[in-house]
């Protein structure tokens, strides 16, 4: 049986809703992960079966990188093609609705994620960003990861 909500947090959460945004969209939205992700997954147990060491989703780092192996002083982000504008066919895609919004949200993000990537090598640290769309050859995967770490040493 589902839980009842109380009347005052479900209006509250009609207050915060867009008005001209179906509620289907919105439960939609509203389900996509931030962390915890499957190609963020990929790419940690590629990072587990070489022997690295790692902590996920640091928030106290520029940009919240997705894993961080603080020993080497390396982030790695894992973006989504559509989500961080990749030069592919997903990152190409754009949305059919409210575009004006969606073609400003993904320029701020991918201002957004250059900006951590510069404050980090202000910091120190190195910056791996492994795009969706890579993630699917996982031969390919451990190679990039090997490769950069490797530099890194």
């Amino acid at each position: 049986m589902p839980k009842k909500v109380p009347a005052s947090l479900a209006a509250s959460r009609q207050k915060r809703r867009w008005k001209d945004v179906h509620p289907v969209r919105s439960r939609t939205m509203s389900a996509i992960k931030q962390k915890g992700t499957e190609p963020e997954l990929a790419v940690a147990t590629e990072l587990r079966r070489l022997g690295y060491r790692f902590q996920a989703s640091e928030r106290d780092l520029p940009g919240t990188p997705d894993l961080v192996l603080r020993r080497h002083k390396v982030a790695i982000f894992v973006h989504g093609c559509y989500w961080h504008g990749h030069n592919c066919k997903h990152g190409k895609r754009q949305s059919k609705t409210n575009q004006d919004y969606w073609v400003a949200k993904l320029k701020r993000n991918r201002a957004r994620d250059r900006r951590a990537v510069k404050l980090l090598k202000s910091m120190g640290w190195k910056s791996l960003v492994l795009w969706g769309c890579s993630l699917r050859d996982r031969a390919s995967l451990r190679d990039k990861i090997k490769t950069f770490l490797a530099v890194q040493k």
